[in-house]
């Protein structure tokens, strides 16, 4: 690649995305990790609690198309700001409109805004991860989202600290807000210059087509969303996604809420089970990295997947003792699939902003419609038991899981 940028640029670059992705994770457990006892204090059933995480999703489906765009217009690392700045605010509202004033409506506002905030976050710091990757000439990215679900482990062991001893949400919450403000200071001015996300010279000029193998036209300079919203490679990538994000956000949302209401065990313990499936998670990207290099995305997606089916199984039908194993078996299965449609997705360096930002709003469609669909089922049949929806939407994913393979290999 010509122009190099200087190594301890790049390892600077590297460092700071592993503090956002950390920072990111942190701030979602921390609310999530408090998912039982919110819907104790405002006495909300599982239907009304998954229209009421409904909020966050429509807000992440509003910043997650204009986060590209943004990106385009002032850098990643201001976006990355501004999507801090909103999401910190957002978390600030649930916790006033749960301590405080005991109110849905209050919540709501700040779970779009935590969406809004988080969804426009997400996108840059995989752009910007997208862009370290490309510079550093090997596979990171799951690396980048251990680093995101290492900070839902801790956060979300602190929420169960917290949940133990009965402390309120609000100063648990403002504590994370404080966490997150310092670290981001520190991190965002480390991101790499603005012109190293424009595509090298002797960058690939054509990437695959992952159904049939044959190359896709060269991609216009320049051209945008819009067009990135009619390629079917980038749709198929999506899909992936979508599922990939569905199987972590039932978790996210519903494990801790499972553990609790269909096995009667404590909050606390509830809690446990849902740090366990972070846990895993955080392993299966760490390890799954070298993984990937070793043996394609293709297969690692279609294997961790498959993983994910089964953990999710021992969960539902295994009782106590087996859900938390298959809490750990679903985190493993849980932790390739997002991270790797977002390499995918920006793999051509010409057209990675609009293509990260097309398959990050398909892929939080899965938040937009799990929440209801889940809360819905867990009315009729129980929260436990609607959980088999997993295995449906990964058996249907394997047929589009050759769209995330690498460009210049054939499919395996």
């Amino acid at each position: 690649m010509r122009d190099a940028l200087p190594a301890a640029v790049i390892e600077q670059a590297k460092l700071a995305v592993y503090a956002v992705f950390a920072l990111a994770g942190a701030a979602f457990a921390a609310f999530a990790s408090r998912i039982p006892e919110i819907k104790a204090i405002l006495d909300l059933s599982a239907g009304e609690l998954g229209i009421t995480l409904l909020a966050a999703s429509c807000g992440s489906l509003l910043g997650l198309p204009a986060a590209g765009w943004f990106v385009h217009r002032i850098g990643a690392a201001r976006t990355v700001g501004a999507g801090v700045v909103v999401g910190m605010l957002g978390i600030l509202t649930i916790a006033l409109g749960v301590d405080v004033f005991a109110s849905r409506w209050i919540l709501n506002a700040g779970l779009w805004g935590v969406g809004l905030g988080i969804g426009s976050w997400d996108v840059a710091m995989n752009i910007e991860g997208a862009v370290v990757e490309r510079h550093l000439g090997r596979a990171i990215m799951p690396r980048f989202h251990a680093a995101f679900s290492g900070g839902t482990v801790v956060s979300a062991l602190l929420g169960a600290a917290m949940a133990a001893i009965g402390a309120r949400i609000l100063p648990h919450l403002l504590g994370i807000i404080v966490l997150v403000v310092a670290v981001s200071f520190w991190a965002l001015p480390k991101f790499l210059p603005r012109e190293a996300h424009n595509a090298p010279e002797d960058a690939p000029r054509h990437t695959a087509d992952a159904v049939d193998g044959t190359l896709e036209q060269p991609a216009r300079e320049g051209a945008g969303i819009g067009a990135a919203w009619r390629e079917p490679r980038t749709i198929l990538i999506g899909c992936v996604t979508l599922v990939a994000a569905f199987t972590e956000g039932t978790a996210n949302d519903w494990l801790s809420v499972a553990f609790v209401e269909g096995y009667h065990l404590p909050p606390w313990a509830g809690v446990l089970g849902f740090a366990t499936f972070l846990s895993f998670m955080t392993i299966g990207r760490i390890l799954g990295t070298s993984l990937i290099d070793r043996h394609g995305r293709v297969a690692m997606v279609r294997g961790t997947f498959a993983m994910a089916v089964v953990g999710a199984a021992m969960v539902i039908f295994g009782g106590p003792a087996l859900a938390f194993a298959g809490a750990a078996l679903w985190g493993l299965g849980a932790s390739l699939g997002f991270p790797v449609g977002m390499s995918a997705a920006a793999d051509d360096p010409r057209m990675a902003a609009a293509r990260v930002s097309v398959v990050s709003t398909i892929g939080y469609l899965a938040f937009l419609g799990g929440p209801p669909i889940l809360g819905f089922l867990g009315d009729h049949i129980g929260v436990l038991r609607s959980l088999t929806v997993v295995g449906g939407m990964v058996a249907l994913a394997l047929l589009a899981v050759p769209a995330v393979r690498e460009p210049d290999t054939a499919v395996r």
